[in-house]
This record gives structure tokens, sequence and C-alpha cells, in this order.
């Protein structure tokens, strides 16, 4: 530990403290690092392990956070691939590498002997800057892309979004859409007010297991309560929404998603297998991009996985990666 930055050990209840706190300089960019979804993953999937939440602090100023989790002598971030798409621990921009010196040292002091990091992006600190001061302290560090992932920057309206499509992508979609409306009479509506969200995450739980196989697989009772504490942890930050295309005010398809800093996250989606020929499932995943553009986000995330439908929508696909460090 280097003398003049102290460790501090942090709880869930200060780190929600240090979130709210603007001034402090600290970059929460992700929506998988924020207190409340970090406590319910703990909540959920902390089992066997030791919560490790500490900050390094130079003349009180705080330069970041490593939220981690300690098994068996290996470190690793709150989460797990199943439920969180993006991890990296908080830090001031700029004081990166001093944060990582301590933590390291920190670890090391501890008998930690490695660092197991997973659904990292080649944007994040732990690229930028643990890797190469892991290397340079003569480390063993493997990195290996473990996923794949894609986003799309949203565009002024729905036309300009309608013209990026792929010509044949294009088509399709218009000719879903008008389907669906010759069909049925159905409704888009957004879901954000804090009772309504819990009553939809009911909802959606309900259409989840429905929608195919392997979802019903992923869908078990501990992932239920997962979902449940996730809707009741994010419910009061103005963050979770659901999008639900209606039927005679009934659901027939769901998307849950994350509205954080101008972007959407599209977490995850459901739909009645009746009406699979109808294609709700897609289209209700366009019409939650539309509102997006409406709204002026800047950006749509479809979060991680190689599913066909994200670069049909128009998602751009880049990697994710999985890194491990042995002291």
């Amino acid at each position: 530990m280097i003398s003049d930055m102290p460790i501090i050990e942090e709880s869930f209840d200060s780190l929600a403290l240090l979130s709210a706190e603007t001034g402090l300089g600290l970059d929460w960019n992700l929506v998988f690092t924020l207190p409340p979804w970090m406590r319910a993953i703990w909540q959920n999937f902390g089992t066997g392990a030791n919560l490790f939440l500490r900050s390094v602090r130079q003349n009180n100023q705080v330069l970041g956070i490593a939220p981690l989790q300690i098994r068996q002598g290996t470190a690793s971030l709150i989460g797990t691939v199943d439920v969180c798409d993006y991890q990296d621990f908080i830090t001031v921009p700029g004081r990166e590498r001093e944060f990582y010196q301590a933590i390291i040292d920190e670890l090391l002091e501890r008998k930690i002997n490695r660092l197991h990091l997973e659904t990292i992006r080649a944007d994040s600190t732990i690229v930028t800057h643990l890797m190469p001061l892991a290397q340079e302290r003569g480390f063993k560090v493997e990195y290996h892309k473990s996923d794949v992932s894609s986003d799309m920057q949203l565009p002024a309206d729905w036309n300009d979004y309608l013209t990026i499509l792929e010509s044949k992508q294009r088509h399709e979609l218009k000719r879903k859409m008008r389907n669906l409306n010759e069909a049925v009479v159905t409704n888009y509506r957004t879901v954000e007010v804090k009772d309504d969200l819990l009553s939809a995450t009911e909802d959606f739980l309900k259409l989840f297991p429905e929608s195919r196989g392997d979802k019903a697989r992923f869908m078990t009772s501990a992932m239920q309560m997962y979902f449940r504490s996730l809707a009741a942890a994010l419910a009061d930050t103005g963050i979770l929404r659901y999008g639900s295309l209606e039927l005679n005010g009934q659901p027939i398809a769901m998307v849950m998603y994350f509205d954080y800093l101008d972007n959407y996250y599209l977490y995850n989606s459901a739909y009645d297998p009746v009406y699979r020929s109808l294609s709700v499932g897609i289209i209700s995943k366009a019409l939650c991009i539309k509102d997006g553009i409406e709204k002026g986000k800047q950006r749509f995330d479809f979060l991680k996985g190689p599913e066909v439908y994200k670069s049909h929508l128009g998602g751009g696909e880049f990697p994710v990666y999985s890194c491990e460090i042995t002291f």
C-alpha cells in the first residue's frame, strides 16, 4: 500500500453517497457499476465470496473504487457474465495509474494472488491502465476475446434510422410493422414510474419463459429473485425502463432496458409466442429504438451476445474481453 494513499473499506451505502457526489470526478460511466446494481448482484450471487469494497484516497480525494469479491484467493469484480454485460473499476480520469498501483499493493499485502476480470470493453480502464501497469511490474497477464456486443449511434429521426439499415432489413422491418398494424391494433408504451415498474417486472417475468426454450432455462427461480431485486433497487433511480407492446391493454412483447447518460441499454426482452408470426419480439425492439430517437438519446446499446437481430436493426459488433492477472 502506498503510504500517502490510504485504502478505505466501503459499503454499498457509502458507495451510494460517493456516486451522488458529482464533484468528486469519479467516472460512473457503466450502468453495471452503479451501487444499487452491485448490491442486487451481491445479494443474489455473492454466496461463498467475501466482499472487498475499497476506495483509494489521497488528501481526502477519492482516486477510485475497487468493487471486488474474493473467492479462494482470486479477486473478481462484483458481477457475473450471465447478468453483467460490461465491467470495470470506478476511477477519476487522470488518476488511474496511482489508483491501480495502490490496489495491486493492497491485494499483494492480503495474499490475493489473482485477478479474474470478465466482460471488459477495449476502452475500459482495465485494458488502458491496469494491464499495462501489471505487465510493467512483471505480473502474468492473459487477455482474450470472450464474447461480442453491439451498439449504434442514434440518428436525428426515424426516417434517418431506416436509411442506415441494409436495404433488405429496412424492407423487412417495414413489412413486419405493416403486417402487425393490419392484423391487430396495438399500443407501445414506456413504463418508468416506480409503482408501475414493479408491476411491469411481474408481467415481464410471466412473458419471459414463454418466449423460447433457452429463456425458460435461464429464468430459474433464483434468477427471478434477482430480476425482482434489480427492479426494486433501480426503481427509484430513474434508470430502469420497460417498453411494452400491448394488445387490449395486455403486453404481448416487452423489452427491459436502461436509460443512462443519454444512452439506451437493451437488457432483455420477452414476447407471447401466440404472436410470434407477427414478429412482435423484433418490433418491440424497433419501437424501443424509435422511442430513443424521439427522446434525443445518443446511442443504443444492444449489449452482449451475437444474436443476428442486432445487426438487422443496425447494430455494429465489437469484441468483449476477459483478463486474468496473476501476481
